[in-house]
């Protein structure tokens, strides 16, 4: 999960990840993608894990599986053609194509202790499940209406 109110949009989490995973400080090889929102805000995006997992659905040929253990998607690269359908039925843009391998690419957490979070300078990137999420934004919902009430009194 990102914060785009700390994202400074640097790209430190995709050179990390390139170096980490293709020993090339290439964001183009990036398992993460910073993404513009507008002008002055942005946001890292990578695997969102998803319960069902339309990429693996989408997949013809078998390559793609989740994981019980951890729920990351891993990709079978000698079932992997490249054909892409993954590509498209990523609802996030998570997932790209090995412009060697012409496999798919997705994020594997670094097994659990994710590289692009430890190299964020500005603190921006958190590995978290949906309840932390879900819980994040009750509390935020809370002290938003708790600041209109007390600042509109």
């Amino acid at each position: 999960m990102t914060d785009p109110t700390k994202c400074s949009g640097c790209l430190i989490c995709e050179y990390a990840c390139s170096e980490i995973k293709e020993k090339s400080y290439n964001p183009k090889k990036s398992r993460i993608r910073l993404v513009r929102l507008g002008l002055t805000s942005q946001m890292a995006v990578a695997c969102q894990l998803c319960e069902d997992a339309p990429c693996i659905i989408a997949c013809p040929r078998d390559a793609l599986k989740k994981s019980e253990a951890t729920s990351v998607i891993m990709v079978d690269e000698r079932k992997c053609n490249g054909c892409g359908w993954c590509v498209l039925a990523c609802n996030f843009g998570s997932i790209t194509i090995h412009d060697k391998k012409k496999t798919a690419v997705i994020c594997d957490l670094c097994q659990g202790d994710p590289e692009c979070i430890k190299a964020c300078p500005e603190g921006a990137l958190e590995l978290t499940t949906e309840e932390g999420v879900a819980q994040r934004a009750r509390t935020g919902s809370v002290k938003k209406i708790l600041t209109d009430r007390v600042g509109g009194n």
